[in-house]
């Protein structure tokens, strides 16, 4: 099973062609890239919803669709749509987006029967200034589940799976080379990242290596999935490295040019393989 880069590209091609940039500012910009998703999600056979809230006299949508809806049991896998300031978000984090509809699209290509039921979610508002608040679509997306008759096995944040670099790490691990998913966490769930860390590395196609927090870290693992620890779902954000991060992160030069879809299939193909094998 493997993702398809053409795929993968017109999707990063069409997200990154959207301008003014799917900054918050920009309401228009990120309801055409909602609007693009919920197209791509439908085309494939997952009805979607739109989840709204307002932040600074705006309205913002989540996208979320469901595979195998009636399961009670049920795991979580999102990214961020919108971008940093003046960036057309290449790597951040259209790359994700578009793994993670690839992933959607390979999953009811081969109508797994799964037992357990998969949550798409696509963000919006994880970028400053509403970082680290209740406006973040992954918070209002987190809230809103927390008194459902729903089972949460746990949750995956896709950021930045496309941009890698060719040299090798200096590290006293010779294992530790580009072609790398990095899983971030805090110690509170570590039984739940070590398995998706395995996970990821059981395809065959990535390596992956794990990154641990205190559970009262400060600035622990910046992303989405922080929002669903006060919730108690254990929750990791998954990211592709080059061994030195991308020198493009929050920068105009975030663009589409820089990703290396190669490599970005091999992880989309990891991720998949994790989200499809996870037993408890």
């Amino acid at each position: 099973m493997e993702a398809n880069i053409e795929n993968l590209y017109r999707h990063v091609a069409f997200l990154t062609s959207i301008y003014p940039y799917r900054n918050y500012k920009n309401i228009e910009s990120l309801q055409k890239a909602a609007a693009y998703i919920e197209v791509e999600m439908k085309e494939i056979g997952l009805p979607t919803t739109r989840q709204q809230w307002e932040a600074k006299g705006n309205t913002y949508e989540n996208i979320f669709a469901q595979y195998q809806p009636k399961k009670t049991k049920r795991f979580i896998i999102g990214a961020h749509y919108d971008v940093y300031k003046e960036s057309a978000g290449a790597d951040d984090n259209a790359s994700s987006v578009a793994g993670l509809m690839e992933i959607a699209r390979m999953l009811t290509e081969i109508s797994l029967n799964l037992d357990y039921g998969i949550d798409f979610v696509f963000f919006c508002l994880e970028e400053p200034p509403f970082f680290k608040t209740d406006k973040m679509g992954s918070y209002i997306h987190a809230n809103s589940i927390a008194d459902t008759d729903k089972d949460y096995i746990g949750m995956i944040a896709l950021e930045m799976i496309g941009y890698y670099r060719e040299e090798k790490q200096i590290s006293k691990d010779d294992s530790l080379y580009k072609n790398q998913l990095i899983v971030s966490w805090i110690k509170r769930y570590d039984a739940f990242n070590k398995k998706i860390s395995q996970l990821l590395k059981a395809n065959g196609k990535m390596d992956s290596r794990r990154l641990s927090y205190a559970n009262d870290y400060l600035n622990n693992c910046p992303s989405d999935h922080r929002n669903y620890w006060p919730f108690h779902i254990p929750a990791v954000m998954v990211i592709g490295t080059g061994g030195h991060g991308n020198p493009h992160y929050h920068t105009n030069t975030d663009t589409i040019e820089t990703l290396d879809f190669e490599i970005m299939r091999e992880a989309v193909g990891s991720i998949g393989y994790t989200l499809f094998n996870f037993s408890e």
